[in-house]
């Protein structure tokens, strides 16, 4: 099949939600190029925004880029780019005591045709809404998560928890990190959200569900979710992004 046989369409967009003083969230798409991220940053003095933004670039750069290698296998590219990305935030960390420990989640997807590779760091998620039915495609990278996931603690625990926010991995906080990849096959209809956690921390996964499910624009279901969100609290940045596939030729 050709890889440009399938079409997907998509919109973001991000929010600094009700409390926060700035958006240490960034994305980033390109249609064409098959590839989309949302990254959440962490750290004082900026350097969330700062992590997050170089993490978005730094992904575009390799994924989007005329020189990137076609033949390569998609996995490889995208590791590589996550690779890439990292030692970029964890030197520019290095280099400037201000901004010293930044870090930034990520969540992601890489498409060629009906092949989708979602990848991620963190506690930012991947969610595919098929025939109405929602679907958590990532795993979340922090502590409560993985506690539940061992059997250690319930998720009604998690939920209460007050160490619900720590997470264990990040792009820029060490030398290496390790993403988790999955991979998915397209099918007509699908819907991906990729999304921050100042959106899942605000609204129950059923509720994102019915508000997906609505016949809308992607703009549109961007801004109903987010408005939804900051109606809930905005606690946190507020970021979705939503990839839609359209139809290919048979």
């Amino acid at each position: 099949m050709s890889t440009n046989a399938v079409q997907y369409a998509a919109a973001a967009l991000s929010d600094r939600g009700r409390k926060r003083p700035s958006n240490e969230d960034a994305f980033g798409f390109s249609v064409e190029c098959g590839v989309y991220a949302v990254c959440d940053g962490m750290g004082g003095a900026a350097a969330g925004e700062i992590a997050s933004s170089l993490a978005v670039e730094e992904l575009l750069r390799h994924l989007a880029s005329d020189a990137r290698d076609k033949t390569a296998p998609l996995d490889e590219v995208v590791v590589e780019a996550i690779r890439a990305a990292n030692e970029t935030i964890h030197s520019r960390a290095r280099s400037n005591a201000r901004i010293s420990g930044m870090g930034t989640t990520l969540v992601g997807l890489a498409t060629e045709g009906r092949r989708i590779l979602a990848f991620n760091v963190g506690d930012s998620r991947c969610y595919r809404l098929r025939n109405l039915h929602l679907e958590q495609i990532s795993l979340d990278h922090s502590l409560v998560e993985e506690q539940v996931r061992s059997g250690r603690m319930t998720p009604d625990e998690a939920l209460r928890s007050p160490l619900r926010s720590v997470i264990t991995r990040a792009l820029g906080t060490q030398d290496e990190v390790t993403p988790d990849l999955f991979e998915l096959e397209a099918e007509p209809g699908d819907l991906f959200l990729l999304c921050s956690d100042g959106l899942t921390g605000e609204l129950a996964d059923p509720l994102i569900e019915s508000m997906l499910a609505a016949d809308l624009p992607l703009e549109e279901q961007c801004d109903r979710l987010v408005k939804a969100a900051k109606k809930a609290g905005g606690h946190d940045n507020i970021t979705c992004l939503l990839v839609r596939v359209e139809n290919w030729d048979l």
